[in-house]
């Protein structure tokens, strides 16, 4: 750690024990004037469970902490995530820095309420590592009953690779499974130490091989529109644009929508499927479409 990083992480030190109230760190009050605001540094050391003149030789910049050392300091002046991570960076132990379990996706209302409104047109809410976190009926009726799948399942490009019924929709499989493979990427360069996209790539990676060759080839893909070209197992042949929107909070959550030109015969088809699987219950709906 060079003493120019020894000096910041001292600084640092100082002006966070000063904003902590003693009360709230668990310390007991006292009527007597504080000279200094905030925590002490013997506080700290008592509250981190280290020795005074360490701590002060830490704040002087005269040792180096160690990787348990900074885990107590995190727990002892109360540090959010990104401070957490700005004391191991100035104490030169990024390395170091625990993994943070994350948090699980949920949809925002926001979604919620255009997959709602989205009565005739197949919608799907994507999460992190195209995981899909919602959709509405129409998209159900397109494409499969998510609600039947594990939530390790409902992940866009597994179902592309493993699910029979989504493989064989795809007219175009191979190009539409390459493309998937490039946005898995785009996602795993956003966040590259994601465990469940690592097992996810890792689980694909044995299961194909068209899997496993487009990976290596590390393509990247932002696409947020293009054409699909499906052939369902009810209605036939359908051309619908496809067309993705990301959420403004910065959650990595995008809207896919599939519509079709208006009187074409793919849109004729979307009606039928759309409206047949409102009115009819459960496995109706798949027998009264044959007919």
């Amino acid at each position: 750690m060079s003493s120019a990083s020894a000096s910041h992480l001292g600084a640092f030190l100082k002006a966070r024990r000063a904003q902590l109230d003693p009360r709230e760190c668990g310390l007991p009050g006292t009527d007597s004037t504080r000279r200094v605001a905030g925590l002490r540094r013997e506080e700290v050391a008592q509250l981190a469970a280290i020795s005074v003149d360490y701590y002060t030789r830490l704040e002087q910049g005269r040792v180096r902490a160690s990787a348990s050392v900074l885990a107590t300091l995190v727990r002892a002046l109360r540090l959010d995530g990104d401070q957490e991570s700005y004391l191991y960076e100035l104490a030169g132990r990024s390395d170091a820095l625990p993994h943070r379990r994350r948090p699980a996706q949920r949809v925002r209302p926001a979604m919620r309420r255009l997959l709602d409104q989205l009565t005739q047109t197949p919608a799907l809410v994507l999460g992190r590592r195209l995981d899909v976190l919602d959709w509405n009926p129409a998209a159900a009726a397109l494409y499969l009953d998510f609600s039947a799948l594990s939530p390790a399942r409902r992940n866009y490009v597994n179902l592309l690779f493993t699910n029979p019924v989504i493989r064989e929709m795809h007219q175009d499989w191979k190009h539409d499974a390459r493309e998937a493979v490039a946005a898995l990427r785009t996602e795993a360069a956003a966040d590259p130490d994601d465990p469940e996209l690592a097992r996810l790539v890792g689980e694909l990676s044995v299961q194909d091989l068209d899997f496993r060759t487009w990976w290596a080839e590390h393509r990247v893909s932002n696409a947020s529109y293009g054409t699909k070209r499906y052939r369902h197992r009810l209605v036939g042949d359908l051309t619908l644009d496809c067309d993705t929107w990301a959420s403004p909070d910065g959650s990595g959550q995008r809207l896919m929508v599939l519509t079709a030109e208006a009187g074409s015969p793919s849109h004729d088809a979307l009606r039928i499927l759309t409206s047949w699987n409102a009115e009819q219950p459960g496995p109706e709906r798949a027998e009264d479409l044959r007919r």
